[in-house]
């Protein structure tokens, strides 16, 4: 989908929606076919995980949970950086929130912050039926209020922003400001089909003060990349914290 929004159609071109839209959807399911190709390879069958997103489905939860090749990027990524305390910024569900408490080293702790109470009943559900209750600690309540008073209990090896576009950069910020020298913050869908290069709403131009803000911060070093898949076109930032706060 994401990569015809970058085609340039002349007017005749235009004329012909029913073989653009077939072949949008041909290119998806290309996507999706082959991310559940790798998952079906790399990642084992794992019944706490499917039981969230059935749970989550049959609650009505928007199929907003990262995508189990994304999970188990996340959980490497922080096991790479040894974290034992992770903050995650957006629990929906509790499916990255469980692949992330996976990755967490002896002793460790994992904060998860949620807005809604109806998400946050679910994420706690399942956290403790994938018997992991014990390292996550859910707090229920905006991000924006909860943040400035998480600061004694940082700094935060690893940061997982994957919450309301709108108020990225003033996670992103926070984020920064949790953190130390070594840590890593992942910032998700900071593509979504190209919307940061559209200026046309408030998510594209939220994402393009992230991006800025993002560039300017002088203690970390980020890049982002476009991703693929199930999920559509969409992508990752991940910026290395080089400088303590």
């Amino acid at each position: 989908m994401g990569l015809m929004e970058y085609v340039q159609f002349t007017p005749r071109q235009a004329t012909r929606p029913v073989n653009e839209t077939k072949t949008k959807k041909k290119i998806h399911k290309k996507w999706a076919d082959i991310d559940r190709y790798i998952a079906d390879r790399l990642i084992p069958p794992d019944r706490a995980l499917d039981s969230v997103l059935e749970l989550s489905q049959t609650a009505g939860l928007r199929d907003h949970s990262v995508s189990p090749n994304q999970g188990k990027l996340l959980m490497l990524l922080a096991q790479t950086v040894g974290a034992r305390a992770i903050l995650e910024i957006g629990a929906l569900g509790g499916y990255s929130t469980i692949w992330l408490a996976r990755a967490l080293a002896p002793g460790g702790r994992l904060i998860t912050l949620e807005a809604n109470p109806a998400h946050a009943k679910i994420a706690c559900a399942n956290v403790a039926r994938a018997g992991l209750a014990d390292r996550v600690d859910l707090r229920l309540g905006k991000a924006l209020d909860a943040l400035p008073t998480l600061t004694a209990e940082g700094p935060f090896d690893f940061v997982f922003i994957d919450a309301d576009r709108v108020n990225i950069d003033k996670y992103f910020r926070w984020a920064v400001k949790l953190s130390r020298r070594g840590s890593l913050i992942v910032v998700d869908n900071v593509v979504r089909y190209g919307t940061a290069i559209k200026d046309e709403d408030s998510t594209s131009q939220s994402l393009d003060r992230f991006y800025r803000l993002a560039a300017a911060e002088p203690k970390v070093s980020m890049t982002a990349l476009q991703t693929v898949g199930v999920k559509g076109h969409d992508g990752f930032a991940m910026a290395l914290v080089t400088a303590n706060p």
